[in-house]
């Protein structure tokens, strides 16, 4: 599991030379990390799986498959999606370095490296990460306690609602246009959320994230909430057309032929009696 308050925080070193793997788990143990090293890619997703490190320093040559296919795994999975990665590699080209950063890794490292500099970037990485545990890493949007605390009071409160926003079919979306295109429409939506609250709602608006794709609105139990609702459902399902490449839109099928992924929206004012249990695991 992810580290607790005050516990170690745990490194995932996925590194198939021994003299490096041994060098680099001796040197951040000495530091006060927890430290596990595999040399194996698969290894290292049914690991990380299980473990939910703080974060992965990841060669990209490995015996089994290739550092690019783990980290896109990774991103793949909920348990692990957001798990920080530095790519740690010999390849020095500027295509690799983009591929990398594109599949959502914060940092590359060539080979041969600088332990010190390696050691400022993780401690760098890794307090980046404790201040924003509790915003969405892609949004910003509050999630974790604070939504916790959102729910708690709609749920205590019968002037007040939630609007859950619900986005479907992301996962096929992202197998075909890949992280960055996904990433960009998780912002969008944020964005659209945000703006439309702030429209029509009187009070200050409070917009989270359940998780990855699913959004909470706060709102009043009357007209000006059901407005809301109404103006979210028809502005999001106005912006679809515009995530996709328009070509791909207009001729109703992936460039490569196969079909669309289709995106959509479900939208749904929830009373007190209705709210999901936020300590519930699957909306963290």
């Amino acid at each position: 599991m992810k580290s607790g308050e005050g516990a170690p925080r745990h490194i995932l070193i996925v590194e198939d030379d021994p003299n490096t793997a041994e060098m680099l788990t001796a040197y951040f143990t000495s530091l006060g990390y927890t430290v596990t090293h595999v040399a194996w890619g698969e290894d290292a997703i049914q690991l990380a799986t299980k473990i939910q490190p703080d974060l992965a320093v990841l060669d990209i040559h490995l015996p089994d498959i290739d550092g690019y296919e783990v980290c896109e795994r990774l991103r793949s999975q909920r348990r692990t999606e957001n798990t920080p990665v530095i790519f740690l590699t010999e390849r020095r080209e500027r295509i690799d370095r983009l591929q990398g950063l594109e599949l959502g890794a914060v940092d590359y490292i060539t080979k041969p490296f600088d332990v010190q500099e390696l050691r400022i970037r993780v401690r760098n990485i890794l307090n980046r990460d404790q201040r924003e545990t509790y915003l969405h890493p892609v949004t910003g949007l509050p999630t974790s306690a604070l939504v916790k605390e959102q729910v708690d009071r709609v749920a205590h409160n019968t002037k007040l609602s939630l609007i859950r926003i619900a986005l479907n079919g992301m996962k096929a979306f992202r197998n075909s246009y890949g992280f960055v295109t996904h990433d960009d429409v998780l912002r969008a939506v944020a964005l659209i959320l945000q703006n439309t609250a702030v429209e029509f709602l009187h009070s200050e608006p409070f917009v989270g994230q359940l998780n990855t794709y699913q959004f909470v609105v706060v709102a009043p139990t009357n007209k000006e909430g059901r407005t809301v609702a109404n103006r979210l459902d028809k502005r999001l399902n106005e912006a679809i057309s515009f995530f996709y490449p328009h070509r791909d839109w207009e001729r109703g099928q992936h460039s490569s032929g196969d079909p669309l992924p289709k995106i959509s929206f479900d939208i749904a004012m929830l009373s007190p009696d209705d709210i999901p249990d936020a300590t519930d695991p699957k909306l963290k």
